[in-house]
């Protein structure tokens, strides 16, 4: 029915039929662009403070609406921090179920991306259960491996998996560890100034240091990554490393596997939750191209799903 201001008429049903579609598409792009936003976005603090309250009272839907909309975030800190999505993905659970557990501690005294930085950056920074933590790099042994390693020794192992894939995901996979060869602090600091592009107060008040310090510290260490990938890199610098020509040497060594790729097959993720980005200090941070962000894995979202729908859903309230 199509109704006026006097009277109602039945409408065509190919009119109706479009209506439906725009409707449809309407609520897809609408959901879209929140999930876009990401929380911080979505709401202003007040809102947010409500919803924490109502989510520690019990309200299973306030608490899924703070946590979706978080999820994403933690991942990719936790992924850049840690090197591997199975790491990710482990911390990023621990990380949530910590945020969950600490809702009631929440005042808004602070914007609320700054607080679950706050407990994410703490976390990472002395989480010792991944791989990396075990097998530490250095820039030393990165530059020693590229420069000796005997790539043309090594038979064809890609499995039937196109070449450029292969080397797609090692250059992704290669500059997501080298970031390994950072200690964990100035890794924090190259993330969150590199990839999220946080201000230097907010960065500075997450990590508990002065933004001129937060500042000189970001510079030291981006001129460092990018004074490694000038000289070895032949992707993002003028060095002799190419990936197309080490896919088979990164399989042998199992940096990289063509039955899982992990980052080829992520889907990407533009994050724009933050309104004050950092501001420009040292004209390389167009060089970093490869801190490129994801959308949370599958099992993430089953984690979360288990959560809600289980009987741990009590702990928010009583935290």
């Amino acid at each position: 029915m199509i109704y006026t201001d006097k009277f109602c008429v039945e409408a065509p049903q190919g009119l109706m039929l479009g209506l439906n579609r725009f409707l449809i598409c309407s609520r897809i792009k609408i959901s879209l662009a929140l999930q876009k936003r990401g929380i911080m976005n979505q709401f202003t603090n007040e809102e947010l403070l409500d919803l924490v309250q109502k989510a520690t009272s019990g309200d299973k839907k306030s608490l899924e609406t703070i946590v979706l909309g978080i999820q994403d975030l933690v991942f990719n800190l936790s992924l850049r921090m840690l090197g591997t999505f199975h790491d990710a993905d482990d911390a990023t659970q621990d990380i949530l179920l910590k945020v969950i557990t600490h809702l009631s501690s929440f005042r808004g005294e602070s914007s609320f991306s700054t607080w679950v930085f706050s407990i994410a950056t703490n976390h990472l920074k002395n989480y010792q259960k991944h791989m990396f933590a075990k097998f530490p790099l250095s820039f030393e042994f990165y530059g020693d491996d590229i420069k000796n390693a005997k790539i043309n020794d090594v038979p064809d192992l890609t499995q039937n998996v196109e070449q450029s894939i292969l080397a797609e995901e090692l250059k992704l996979s290669c500059t997501n560890v080298m970031l390994q060869c950072l200690d964990a602090e100035s890794r924090c600091i190259f993330i969150l100034g590199t990839m999220f592009k946080l201000d230097s107060r907010i960065a500075g008040d997450i990590l508990g240091i002065t933004p001129e310090a937060y500042r000189q510290r970001l510079s030291r260490v981006r001129k460092k990554v990018a004074d490694f990938l000038k000289e070895y890199c032949g992707e993002y610098g003028n060095g002799a490393c190419h990936c197309a020509d080490r896919v088979n040497y990164a399989i042998q060594n199992r940096r990289i596997n063509p039955a899982q790729l992990d980052f080829t097959t992520a889907v990407p993720k533009e994050m724009t939750d933050f309104k004050e980005a950092m501001e420009e200090i040292d004209g390389i941070s167009h060089e970093f191209s490869f801190c490129k962000t994801y959308q949370s894995p599958g099992s993430l979202k089953k984690f979360i799903e288990d959560f809600l729908n289980g009987s741990s859903f009590s702990v928010v309230g009583s935290a």
